[in-house]
């Protein structure tokens, strides 16, 4: 009876454990990014290539937004529209001047993100993980702070 208790209580943890608190995989560094770091955060995910010149434009404009937002509790994300990974990933992220982290592994399932025909697009996601907004285009730090101080505040 004892042996079966435990079976039972050891699935149904791993059942309720199973879909929340995974992993990001890593970062354009190599960096595990760890669930913690980013679960109950608003997050500002943008999808960017190297090939797309409205994704160069506003890189500099994330890394903005991306330091200015790191106080109010909100983390700037991106992700790789072609599936860059490893050495490919840091490679592209430094000759765009990327300073937020870059994942390596596309939360689009996650956060049942449709897969965009056009780049650049951002995502704004709340802390319980649902998306509140999809922002087509290129973006610029106040236009993101304005929009997540009206979602906030919503």
């Amino acid at each position: 009876m004892t042996r079966r208790l435990a079976a039972v209580l050891a699935i149904t943890t791993s059942l309720l454990l199973g879909g929340c608190g995974a992993d990001y995989g890593l970062d354009q560094n190599g960096r595990k990014v760890a669930a913690e770091q980013l679960d109950g955060r608003w997050l500002v995910l943008n999808y960017w290539a190297e090939w797309c010149g409205p994704c160069r434009t506003e890189i500099p404009e994330l890394n903005a937004a991306a330091k200015e937002l790191q106080a109010k509790g909100v983390t700037v994300l991106g992700v790789n529209f072609d599936g860059l990974r490893g050495d490919e990933l840091k490679k592209a992220s430094d000759a765009l001047g990327i300073g937020f982290t870059v994942l390596a592994d596309d939360p689009a399932e996650r956060f049942e993100l449709p897969r965009s025909e056009g780049l650049p697009v951002t995502y704004i996601i709340d802390d319980k993980g649902k998306v509140r907004e999809q922002l087509l285009g290129e973006q610029t730090a106040a236009g993101i702070t304005e929009k997540l101080t009206a979602l906030k505040g919503a």
